[in-house]
């Protein structure tokens, strides 16, 4: 399995990517009720090992719901929930902004209030869309989905996406794509010009062979194991393309 990760990490840096955006779920699993935390840091050393491989790239990530661990021996435990996963994964918090040229990519978190935001991270947010200068276009990453086509048959939406759709109308002219994971297929939805991008996982079915549901081997039913490359223009328009990586 790290072997797979790498081999995919040295195949986008062949084409002269600008820097990395991980949508979360690092580590296979540290919600699982029976985690230690032995169990935890080995994943977690993985993840480290792994990474190596990205050297002198600036790589942004986002906590998906598999990286925290619920299970520790209380809430004030040091490894408990998101904020160690946020540490782990090298994010200056559970949810962040950076801006680059004329773009804003905000990271947000929907795993401390029942996959939404929690108050002070939506306060935080409409101050980011609010403070973002004209002509400044907005990419916003978040591991579940705000508004996916699968959520029909594969569950984790937003359950706030009404309201964050409103926020993203409010600024209609700045949000230009909604990034997420989680669901492991790939889709694409499109409302009020903002593009929504649901784009697979790495890991396909989470490295395995699939199962009587998986279309081929490494598939996740119809979705292949992959990774987008995205072009970012500075008129706001953007190009989300997904790559089939072939273990």
């Amino acid at each position: 399995m790290p072997e797979r990760f790498v081999k995919c990490l040295e195949e986008i840096k062949k084409k002269k990517v600008d820097f990395f955006l991980n949508g979360g779920d690092s580590i296979h699993a540290a919600d699982y009720k029976d985690i230690t935390r032995e169990r935890v840091l080995e994943q977690w050393k993985c993840w480290d090992e792994c990474m190596k491989a990205l050297k002198g790239y600036e790589v942004y990530s986002c906590v998906g719901n598999h990286d925290n661990w619920w299970a520790a021996p209380s809430k004030d435990d040091a490894m408990y929930g998101v904020s160690y996963a946020a540490e782990r994964a090298g994010m200056p918090h559970r949810y962040y902004s950076i801006d680059k040229k004329n773009w804003r990519f905000i990271i947000l978190d929907g795993n401390n209030n029942g996959i939404s935001l929690d108050n002070e991270q939506f306060q935080w947010l409409q101050h980011q869309l609010e403070s973002a200068p004209a002509g400044m276009h907005v990419l916003l990453m978040s591991h579940f989905p705000i508004l996916t086509v699968t959520n029909t048959w594969e569950g984790g939406q937003h359950k706030d996406h009404k309201e964050l759709k409103q926020l993203f109308y409010k600024h209609k002219d700045k949000v230009r794509v909604c990034l997420s994971g989680h669901q492991h297929l790939l889709d694409r939805a499109w409302y009020n010009d903002v593009d929504y991008f649901c784009n697979g996982a790495m890991s396909g079915f989470w490295w395995g062979k699939g199962n009587e549901k998986s279309a081929a081997p490494y598939y996740y039913q119809e979705t292949p194991p992959g990774y987008a490359l995205l072009k970012l223009y500075a008129d706001g328009r953007v190009a989300n393309e997904y790559v089939v990586h072939h273990y």
